[in-house]
């Protein structure tokens, strides 16, 4: 943290002052905004993007008040985290997404880690359909419409095990610790990416790396939006299996 940020984090602590307080949250909205961008796909379809700004405004002033300088803890990663948390937690309270397609991500997760536990591989789109009792067309559509619930339970898993640790740290060895463990989840993150067939890695670096919405990796890959979604969806499930398998034997 640069020292000006230190210091009027300090003023913060000893005086109170909302004045300070405002000051440090004014330094930090691009933070705000960007995360927010950068989540609009797992809202883009019901919420407003102001919306979720605001919720977002709403969290990085929690965490100044609650920051604590003195764990080590960089005010950025900390933030970073509250903010993701704040915007996962009103989409979820919101409850957009119809029962019946909640019901059917339920059903896929499961599918998919019987078959993934059974092949010891990726299972393929027809393997999914078969076990399913659905055809391959009703397995695309719905995958397609479950890539909110996909993406969302994903984004859960990653920003709770962040935070949980991060939540856990009291010094600055701890906090060293937390950055091996975090550039190892992220490698793992990396891995199962590579390990996804081309199309699948393409749209999941476009998403994740580029920050683009599924209309616009639709243009870039010459395909139907509805089509970046299946991919997007089924490709959420391979990085949500193998991240959870890593949080497991750590």
């Amino acid at each position: 943290m640069a020292a000006d940020k230190s210091e009027m984090f300090r003023k913060y602590k000893e005086t109170k002052d909302i004045g300070v307080r405002n000051e440090i949250v004014l330094c930090y909205m691009d933070m705000v905004k960007y995360i927010t961008l950068s989540m609009r796909n797992i809202y883009v379809k019901y919420g407003d993007t102001d919306d979720l700004v605001n919720e977002g405004v709403i969290a990085l002033i929690s965490a100044v008040e609650t920051f604590d300088l003195n764990r080590g803890v960089k005010f950025e990663t900390y933030a970073s985290l509250k903010i993701k948390g704040a915007i996962i937690d009103y989409v979820r309270k919101q409850d957009w997404v119809p029962r019946q397609v909640r019901k059917f991500g339920r059903e896929l997760e499961e599918a998919y880690d019987a078959l993934y536990n059974e092949l010891g591989r990726n299972p393929r789109s027809q393997e999914l359909a078969d076990y399913m009792g659905i055809d391959r067309e009703q397995l695309d559509k719905r995958l397609a419409d479950t890539v909110g619930v996909n993406t969302l339970s994903f984004e859960e898993l990653l920003y709770e095990d962040n935070f949980n640790n991060i939540d856990r740290l009291n010094d600055l060895t701890e906090y060293a610790d937390h950055e091996i463990y975090e550039k190892e989840q992220k490698q793992v993150i990396a891995d199962a990416i590579a390990s996804l067939n081309p199309k699948g890695r393409q749209v999941v670096t476009l998403y994740y790396y580029e920050k683009l919405k599924f209309n616009e990796i639709a243009k870039v890959l010459g395909v139907t939006e509805s089509r970046v979604c299946q991919i997007h969806s089924k490709s959420m499930l391979l990085l949500k299996r193998q991240l959870e398998n890593y949080i497991k034997n750590t």
